[in-house]
């Protein structure tokens, strides 16, 4: 077989003609170009290699199967330092069956913007963000200046009133003796009835002066009420426990509980019942046959995606959105942590969420 193919590849060689010109000189321009020869030449070679490859085979009349040829293996695939190839990542985790995602957002329930009652200047500010406050605690006070002298004045008059009513008192005391001695005389004819009429009417008339006194001492009161009341008003007090998130005013602004325009403030700060937390999602129409209140939930935070909530249905809000065609549904937290606050992102997961009737 080595014969054969040696004499093979003899009879494919070609023979320097005699007029080829010496190295170094142009090949003369008659005949094919060199180009053409140079290829031609490989293509005898190639049919000589596929001959000595492939001319036993099929001189014998056998079709031999191609050597398969092996993958070279893939990085991912690649076992480091020896070990074992790596298993393929593993698949995520199926969605149990007959539930329903949406996803919302955290809202407090219980919010406010604390202003004061009257409008006046900040004199103070009690508060600063992230401050944790109680029902009743001073978060402001405004200047109540004048407030504290009405009182004062409202105070000096129920003082008035009482001395007024003190000397009404003595005057009617005096009076009804007097009116009791002329009646005694009267009747020994020893005084005349001019004298007793007198007396009667002196005594009347000190009666009403001292029931109108009372009367003004009562107003002076209910004044000094009012006017304690109104300075109290210059301090601003937290409604509810919470968190201060925003504060809104500094001293030296002008304050009302009504928007009149130019610097003039509304609220002192904005206050949140951290326990009043919940989150409201929109579930798409099509979908909302599969809520109900009540119903068991899993909440998850996008700040916290490991920490899974415990949550139920509070209510189905009885109203849809046109634009976004989904209706909002409450939903209650179970669980109660420092990490939830207003505003953030979350996806509930609502489960055993099969269409009403089955």
């Amino acid at each position: 077989m080595m014969n054969d193919k040696r004499d093979l590849l003899r009879s494919l060689t070609i023979d320097r003609p005699a007029d080829m010109p010496a190295a170094g000189l142009a090949p003369p321009r008659t005949g094919l170009p060199g180009w053409a020869k140079g290829v031609g030449v490989v293509a005898l070679l190639a049919v000589g290699v596929a001959g000595g490859v492939y001319g036993p085979t099929l001189l014998s009349g056998k079709e031999e199967a191609a050597p398969a040829k092996t993958a070279a293996p893939s990085p991912q695939t690649t076992p480091a330092s020896g070990a074992a190839a790596t298993a393929a990542p593993a698949a995520a985790a199926p969605r149990p069956p007959n539930t329903l995602v949406a996803s919302g957002y955290i809202v407090a329930r219980r919010t406010a913007t604390v202003s004061a009652e009257i409008t006046g200047r900040v004199q103070d500010v009690l508060v600063d963000e992230g401050m944790v406050v109680t029902k009743g605690q001073e978060l402001a006070r405004l200047d109540a200046t004048l407030a504290g002298i009405d009182l004062e004045l409202s105070k000096a008059r129920v003082a008035s009133a009482q001395a007024q009513i003190e000397g009404l008192s003595a005057d009617l005391r005096d009076a009804e003796r007097i009116l009791v001695r002329t009646s005694s005389l009267s009747r020994a004819s020893n005084a005349s009835e001019a004298e007793l009429t007198r007396s009667q009417a002196r005594a009347e008339t000190l009666r009403a002066q001292l029931k109108g006194a009372k009367a003004d001492l009562e107003v002076a009161r209910i004044s000094v009420v009012r006017q304690t009341e109104t300075v109290d008003r210059h301090i601003v007090r937290a409604p509810f426990d919470g968190v201060v998130i925003d504060k809104n005013a500094q001293p030296g602004e002008i304050i009302s509980p009504m928007s009149s325009g130019g610097f003039t403030r509304t609220g002192v700060c904005t206050l949140v019942d951290m326990d009043s937390l919940e989150v409201e999602v929109d579930v798409n129409e099509a979908n909302i046959g599969r809520v109900r209140p009540g119903q068991k939930v899993e909440a998850i935070l996008d700040a916290y995606p490991d920490w899974k909530i415990p949550a139920s249905v509070i209510a189905v809000v009885p109203r849809a959105n046109r634009d976004k065609a989904t209706i909002k549904v409450r939903i209650k937290l179970e669980q109660r942590d420092g990490r939830l606050l207003p505003d953030m992102g979350a996806k509930v997961t609502f489960l055993d969420a099969r269409p009403a009737g089955n």
